[in-house]
């Protein structure tokens, strides 16, 4: 069905909405879509068929130039599809039309309407649709119905001299214990069993609303949560880590041994210019600190190679500490060069090509320790949640693996029988680089 009939028979628009960037605009794009459902409208998620009376909303990222030039590139398919007559109106919202509005404008003024990160109620109003308030928590999910992106906080105070979040997401807010709680009974009710806590720094939550972190607080009320059986901690940031939630990690079956701590770099050169707030050392304690407190962890990082300055020994620095630390989970990028922050003054002194050359040197090495580390759980039984069935495999996750980004454990199909969606105890047979390979227990 591609449009609705009225009560006087014309024809109300459907609103497509297309996702571009990170989990968080994910979780936006869910909260829109729940808000224009409430309002009695037909909305889908990116649909592969278009028709005339379409309204298409675009929910851009502007994080660095490979996710601005996917949204640009989006936006002006989409503005094509406009001019030829194949759909109604096309709307774009999100990180990239926060921060470039008047030049979008501008270079592409056949758009109906650019809202930035914030404008959800105007948002609505363009499309005919109001803001109900009673929505609070409800959302019209796109990933499988048993995991849902969990967003606790907007914004950042943190002032990282790379990073444009700021800029296009504003200072931190902490979203109010109850409002959570609420919204993760809504999602339980309705069939989710893991939440995936993200927000720009995890860590911080709380100090805005409660005069001090409290994840951890945070955490012992997301758990009493009846039919919420995973809880996953994503963008943690190392400087003021708050120790006590590894405690409510010890404490909580329910809560994954499992932290997302993107390090960014080691050299204390880089660590300062960067504005981390945190040291060579620090950094080092810190990672021993909390795999003392909880031995069987997973931690994940994210590290950038190619910052302006960055020599041939920062990044030795930076192999060797890989290799010493053994993160179970690792990616890297390339530096890229954003204005208006505090890294743009800065001579963007690296070619390209030695970015994407120590990056590649960098996963290469992490390629071979993830080998090792899945070697050794050749043998064990894990709990595994299965998210999909793909070429005769159920294709799940341990809880030492965040979805999309993190390893996988397949079950041959005709091995034992499980379903998309539920747990399976699954005894490892054999191991790759990224993969786990299994049977189910009975």
């Amino acid at each position: 069905m591609k449009t609705k009939k009225t009560n006087n028979g014309t024809s109300t628009p459907r609103v497509n909405v297309i996702t571009l960037g990170c989990s968080k605009n994910i979780h936006d794009s869910e909260i829109l879509m729940g808000q224009l459902r409430g309002n009695q409208m037909e909305v889908v998620h990116e649909a592969d068929n278009i028709h005339e009376n379409d309204i298409v909303v675009i929910n851009t990222c502007g994080f660095i130039d490979n996710a601005k030039q996917e949204s640009i590139d989006t936006i002006l398919q989409y503005s094509a599809l406009k001019d030829e007559g194949k759909l109604d109106k096309v709307i774009v919202t999100g990180c990239l039309s926060e921060r470039y509005k008047p030049e979008l404008e501008t270079e592409i003024p056949n758009i109906d309407a650019y809202f930035g990160t914030n404008d959800l109620q105007q948002l609505l109003t363009s499309v005919g649709a109001d803001y109900k308030h009673e929505l609070l928590g409800e959302r019209m999910l796109t990933t499988p119905s048993h995991y849902a992106y969990f967003k606790i906080a907007e914004g950042c105070n943190r002032p990282c001299s790379f990073c444009a979040i700021p800029l296009m997401r504003g200072k931190h807010v902490s979203k109010p214990i109850a409002d959570l709680v609420k919204e993760a009974k809504y999602l339980a009710k309705n069939g989710t069993k893991e939440l995936i806590l993200i927000a720009q720094d995890l860590t911080y939550y709380g100090l805005d609303l409660y005069g001090k972190r409290n994840l951890a607080d945070l955490l012992r009320n997301l758990s009493d949560v009846e039919g919420i059986e995973w809880i996953r901690l994503q963008y943690a940031y190392p400087s003021g880590f708050p120790m006590d939630i590894l405690d409510v990690m010890n404490e909580r079956s329910n809560i994954c041994n499992y932290l997302d701590m993107p390090l960014q770099h080691i050299s204390d050169n880089m660590l300062k210019s960067m504005r981390r707030g945190i040291t060579k050392q620090k950094t080092i304690d810190l990672v021993d600190a909390i795999r003392q407190k909880v031995p069987n962890i997973a931690l994940r990082t994210t590290l950038i190679c190619g910052y302006p300055g960055e020599t041939e020994q920062d990044f030795a620095e930076m192999m060797e500490w890989v290799e010493n630390t053994r993160f179970d989970r690792l990616g890297c990028f390339t530096y890229s060069h954003e204005e208006k922050t505090h890294a743009h003054s800065l001579e963007d002194d690296i070619s390209q090509e030695e970015k994407e050359s120590r990056v590649e040197q960098i996963m290469e090495l992490q390629q071979g320790i993830s080998y090792e580390i899945n070697q050794a759980k050749v043998g064990n039984t894990y709990k595994v949640l299965i998210d999909r069935m793909e070429e005769g495999y159920f294709v799940g996750r341990t809880e030492y693996d965040s979805p999309e980004v993190d390893n996988e454990v397949l079950i041959p199909a005709n091995t034992g029988y499980t379903s998309v969606g539920r747990f399976a105890h699954v005894h490892v047979d054999r191991a790759e680089d990224f993969d786990l390979y299994g049977t189910i227990k009975s």
